[in-house]
């Protein structure tokens, strides 16, 4: 027992070796709060029939990420993803779904909190809401669709030096 002591001795609760008191911790936290689906919508138009055509439809997948602060340290991530079928026939199915997040944020700058916002945020989240739409394509009476993963850093990295680009030529081209 008295090592036990020693140790909790040797702890500083005082913040002279680096740590904080409780409530004054002042280094940089980024936390996953909860998820939750906002909206989601299953489109079955030509069912039963679709269910008989022959043809492999076209599977059409788009994407959208939004951020907003909702108190200086939490903010909510939004993923939009809407997938369509569509044959030569008429649309098999579409799954619109709007996958939330919320994020805790502390001591956190403005360039790095929003890099985890729109890149790592998405990332961290996609595969529950992937699932979301393969189980709904599955209970529209269809066969599960695997959505690709989504390199979400690489499209933040893009989008920004696509940005860069358009910052650096509108000035030229004003001139």
């Amino acid at each position: 027992m008295a090592d036990e002591g020693n140790i909790i001795s040797n702890l500083s609760l005082d913040g002279a070796e680096g740590v904080a008191p409780n409530g004054e911790d002042n280094s940089p936290a980024i936390g996953l709060i909860s998820q939750y689906i906002k909206d989601l919508s299953v489109e079955n138009p030509n069912a039963p029939e679709s269910y008989q055509w022959t043809e492999a439809p076209e599977i059409h997948v788009d994407f959208n990420i939004a951020a907003r602060a909702l108190a200086p340290d939490v903010h909510e991530i939004e993923l939009k993803i809407n997938v369509t079928s569509k044959g030569a026939q008429g649309t098999a199915f579409i799954v619109e779904l709007a996958y939330g997040a919320l994020i805790g944020m502390r001591n956190v700058t403005e360039e790095q909190a929003h890099p985890f916002l729109f890149a790592e945020g998405p990332r961290l989240v996609f595969p529950f809401a992937r699932r979301i739409v393969a189980d709904a394509v599955r209970d529209a009476g269809y066969p599960p669709l695997l959505l690709d993963p989504i390199d979400f850093n690489g499209l933040y990295m893009a989008q920004l030096a696509q940005a860069q680009a358009t910052a650096t030529a509108e000035p030229a081209g004003h001139a």
